[in-house]
Protein backbone atom coordinates (compact mmCIF):
# COMPACT_ATOMS: atom_id res chain seq x y z
CA UNK A 1 0.00 0.00 0.00
CA UNK A 2 1.31 3.58 -0.73
CA UNK A 3 2.36 5.56 2.19
CA UNK A 4 0.20 8.17 0.71
CA UNK A 5 -3.17 6.11 0.82
CA UNK A 6 -4.83 5.37 4.58
CA UNK A 7 -7.87 2.79 4.51
CA UNK A 8 -9.58 2.40 7.78
CA UNK A 9 -11.61 -1.36 7.81
CA UNK A 10 -14.38 -1.95 10.29
CA UNK A 11 -16.35 -4.94 10.41
CA UNK A 12 -19.37 -4.80 11.92
CA UNK A 13 -20.20 -8.33 10.74
CA UNK A 14 -18.33 -11.88 11.30
CA UNK A 15 -15.45 -12.10 9.27
CA UNK A 16 -16.50 -15.38 7.82
CA UNK A 17 -16.56 -15.23 4.23
CA UNK A 18 -15.66 -11.37 4.18
CA UNK A 19 -12.31 -10.55 2.49
CA UNK A 20 -8.94 -8.89 4.50
CA UNK A 21 -8.60 -5.80 5.18
CA UNK A 22 -5.41 -5.95 3.18
CA UNK A 23 -7.27 -7.12 0.63
CA UNK A 24 -9.68 -3.93 0.59
CA UNK A 25 -6.40 -1.79 0.91
CA UNK A 26 -5.30 -3.80 -2.75
CA UNK A 27 -8.76 -2.97 -4.15
CA UNK A 28 -9.14 0.76 -3.26
CA UNK A 29 -4.97 1.68 -4.41
CA UNK A 30 -5.85 -0.32 -7.80
CA UNK A 31 -8.89 2.06 -8.07
CA UNK A 32 -6.65 5.41 -6.21
CA UNK A 33 -4.45 4.55 -9.18
CA UNK A 34 -6.80 3.97 -12.07
CA UNK A 35 -8.61 7.34 -11.49
CA UNK A 36 -4.74 8.82 -11.53
CA UNK A 37 -5.13 10.26 -7.89
CA UNK A 38 -1.82 10.88 -7.31
CA UNK A 39 -1.87 12.93 -3.75
CA UNK A 40 -2.50 11.56 0.31
CA UNK A 41 -6.03 9.91 0.63
CA UNK A 42 -7.85 8.68 3.67
CA UNK A 43 -11.22 6.51 3.34
CA UNK A 44 -13.06 4.28 5.77
CA UNK A 45 -14.52 1.00 4.36
CA UNK A 46 -17.68 0.15 6.90
CA UNK A 47 -19.00 -3.66 6.14
CA UNK A 48 -22.34 -4.26 7.56
CA UNK A 49 -25.37 -6.97 8.04
CA UNK A 50 -28.49 -5.98 6.31
CA UNK A 51 -30.35 -3.96 9.22
CA UNK A 52 -27.97 -1.47 9.33
CA UNK A 53 -27.36 -1.42 5.37
CA UNK A 54 -30.39 -1.59 5.24
CA UNK A 55 -30.99 1.81 7.68
CA UNK A 56 -28.85 3.95 6.10
CA UNK A 57 -29.52 3.47 2.27
CA UNK A 58 -33.50 4.54 3.75
CA UNK A 59 -32.12 7.40 6.07
CA UNK A 60 -29.55 8.54 3.27
CA UNK A 61 -31.35 7.68 0.33
CA UNK A 62 -34.99 7.45 0.84
CA UNK A 63 -35.00 3.40 -0.31
CA UNK A 64 -35.89 1.22 2.34
CA UNK A 65 -33.92 -2.08 1.66
CA UNK A 66 -30.64 -3.33 1.75
CA UNK A 67 -28.13 -2.06 -1.12
CA UNK A 68 -24.81 -3.17 -2.38
CA UNK A 69 -22.42 -0.57 -1.68
CA UNK A 70 -23.51 3.12 -0.44
CA UNK A 71 -20.28 6.06 -0.57
CA UNK A 72 -20.77 9.01 1.34
CA UNK A 73 -18.18 12.35 0.30
CA UNK A 74 -17.02 13.96 2.98
CA UNK A 75 -18.09 17.34 3.08
CA UNK A 76 -15.37 19.31 4.41
CA UNK A 77 -14.97 23.31 4.57
CA UNK A 78 -12.65 23.96 1.91
CA UNK A 79 -10.08 25.77 3.94
CA UNK A 80 -9.40 22.64 6.06
CA UNK A 81 -6.89 20.39 4.01
CA UNK A 82 -7.07 16.78 4.85
CA UNK A 83 -6.45 13.66 2.65
CA UNK A 84 -10.16 12.72 4.00
CA UNK A 85 -12.76 11.55 0.95
CA UNK A 86 -14.92 9.80 2.65
CA UNK A 87 -16.40 6.41 4.11
CA UNK A 88 -18.06 3.79 2.05
CA UNK A 89 -20.38 0.95 3.51
CA UNK A 90 -20.37 -2.79 1.65
CA UNK A 91 -23.18 -4.61 2.67
CA UNK A 92 -21.70 -8.46 3.12
CA UNK A 93 -25.46 -10.39 2.78
CA UNK A 94 -26.13 -8.39 -0.42
CA UNK A 95 -22.68 -8.51 -1.78
CA UNK A 96 -23.06 -12.62 -0.98
CA UNK A 97 -27.01 -12.65 -2.34
CA UNK A 98 -25.69 -10.78 -5.80
CA UNK A 99 -22.51 -12.45 -6.34
CA UNK A 100 -24.47 -16.24 -6.29
CA UNK A 101 -27.11 -14.84 -8.64
CA UNK A 102 -24.78 -13.07 -10.89
CA UNK A 103 -22.51 -16.24 -11.18
CA UNK A 104 -19.43 -14.20 -10.23
CA UNK A 105 -17.11 -15.13 -7.36
CA UNK A 106 -17.80 -13.35 -4.15
CA UNK A 107 -14.06 -11.64 -4.22
CA UNK A 108 -14.48 -10.66 -7.36
CA UNK A 109 -17.91 -8.75 -6.58
CA UNK A 110 -16.26 -7.70 -3.33
CA UNK A 111 -13.46 -5.86 -5.52
CA UNK A 112 -16.08 -4.21 -7.97
CA UNK A 113 -17.95 -2.65 -4.81
CA UNK A 114 -14.69 -1.66 -3.68
CA UNK A 115 -13.70 0.26 -6.81
CA UNK A 116 -17.17 1.38 -7.47
CA UNK A 117 -17.60 3.24 -4.15
CA UNK A 118 -14.14 4.52 -4.40
CA UNK A 119 -15.11 6.30 -7.37
CA UNK A 120 -17.73 7.61 -6.25
CA UNK A 121 -15.73 9.54 -3.52
CA UNK A 122 -13.78 10.47 -6.13
CA UNK A 123 -16.62 12.18 -7.61
CA UNK A 124 -17.86 9.80 -10.50
CA UNK A 125 -21.13 9.10 -10.92
CA UNK A 126 -23.70 7.05 -12.58
CA UNK A 127 -26.96 8.87 -13.02
CA UNK A 128 -26.63 10.33 -16.52
CA UNK A 129 -25.86 7.58 -19.45
CA UNK A 130 -22.81 9.01 -20.34
CA UNK A 131 -21.50 9.50 -16.82
CA UNK A 132 -22.07 5.70 -16.59
CA UNK A 133 -20.93 4.75 -19.42
CA UNK A 134 -17.81 6.55 -18.47
CA UNK A 135 -17.63 5.10 -14.73
CA UNK A 136 -18.57 1.68 -16.15
CA UNK A 137 -15.27 1.61 -18.36
CA UNK A 138 -12.96 2.98 -15.97
CA UNK A 139 -14.09 -0.07 -13.61
CA UNK A 140 -13.91 -1.96 -16.28
CA UNK A 141 -10.45 -0.76 -16.84
CA UNK A 142 -9.31 -1.16 -13.33
CA UNK A 143 -10.91 -5.16 -12.51
CA UNK A 144 -8.97 -6.10 -15.63
CA UNK A 145 -5.88 -4.89 -13.71
CA UNK A 146 -6.89 -6.76 -10.75
CA UNK A 147 -7.50 -10.04 -13.27
CA UNK A 148 -11.04 -9.57 -12.82
CA UNK A 149 -13.41 -9.90 -15.95
CA UNK A 150 -15.86 -6.95 -16.78
CA UNK A 151 -18.65 -6.98 -14.14
CA UNK A 152 -20.97 -5.54 -16.88
CA UNK A 153 -20.60 -8.20 -19.21
CA UNK A 154 -23.97 -9.61 -20.04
Amino acid sequence: MSANTVVHVGYAVPRAGVPSAASFRQWVEAALRGAKRRRATELSIRLVDADEGRALNRDYRGKDYATNVLSFEADLPPELKLPLIGDIVICAPVVAREAAEQGKTPRDHWAHLTVHGVLHLLGHDHIEEAEAAAMEALETRILAGLGIADPYAG
